[in-house]
Parts: C-alpha cells; structure tokens; sequence
C-alpha cells in the first residue's frame, strides 16, 4: 500500500503497512523499480561549490546539503525523485525541532513532494567545522535515464 501523502513518481513507490498511521514529511519504505543503477550520495554538507559554509544558520545549511544531494544524483543522470533514501545527521536536534517549519519550506524547495525512507541522526559533531547538518542518499537511476 502507498502512503497517500507521498508524491508517487514512475519508479519508486512509497510502501505503507495498512494498519499503521500515514507517515508526515518522510515515507515507511521505497521499493525501487527492478531496473535501474544504484548511486550512493556521500554525506553533504551545507557549502557552496568552492567548499565554504553557506551563512544564514541551520535552515541555509539544510537546504544548502539537500540541494548539494541531488547535485550529486543530476550529475548522475537522475532526478529528485529516484532518492530512495535520506539520512539526516545533524549537530543539534532541537535546532532541527525549532526550525522544523523552516525546514520543511527548505525541503520542498528542493524536492517537492518526494518524500523518501528518511532517519535524522543527531551527533556530537561533524568533521567538517562549522557544519550543522550532513545528509547522504541512496538513489536508483532508472536504465532510461543514466548516461
């Protein structure tokens, strides 16, 4: 069963157990198409093409690494939509908490309605200094669409 909330695209479906409550902002699972490439996103953080820490505090950085994520699966060949997997790290989850509208607006600026399988992790720190959050991925790149 899908999760209705999920904006389905052709190839990942978002899979919902019946008898549990719909998930809000993330997926229970994605099942990939039975064709395709798998491409692991490296964990990103917040920084522009020349490796420095965008300003404008967690939301920028969040938004920052997400687009930095799918950056990685365009150049791929691939779309937002074919992420499967988010793993969210960051530094302090009550900034997450405090900001979790912003972050949502963030979110969607970059990947819509997509919502895969996700995990936010907080940790003490992350290695590059001055990083408040770190996402990496797991997409499949549909045959049709790799180069």
């Amino acid at each position: 069963m899908t999760d209705d909330g999920a904006q389905s695209r052709p190839g990942m479906l978002p899979i919902q157990p019946e008898a549990w409550a719909a998930p809000r902002g993330y997926s229970n699972g994605m099942l990939a198409p039975a064709s395709g490439r798998l491409l692991f996103v490296a964990g990103q953080v917040g920084w522009d093409a020349d490796k420095r820490l965008i300003p404008g505090g967690f939301v920028a950085q969040f938004g920052q690494a997400l687009a930095n994520v799918v950056a990685v699966v365009e150049a791929a060949g691939g779309r937002p939509e074919n992420l499967g997997r988010l793993t969210i790290y960051v530094t302090d989850r009550t900034a997450y908490l405090d900001e979790i509208k912003a972050v949502g607006e963030a979110y969607r600026a970059v990947m819509s309605r997509h919502f895969p399988a996700m995990a936010l992790v907080e940790v003490s720190a992350l290695v590059e200094a001055g990083a408040e959050v770190e996402i990496e991925g797991t997409a499949v790149i549909p045959a049709s669409e790799t180069t």
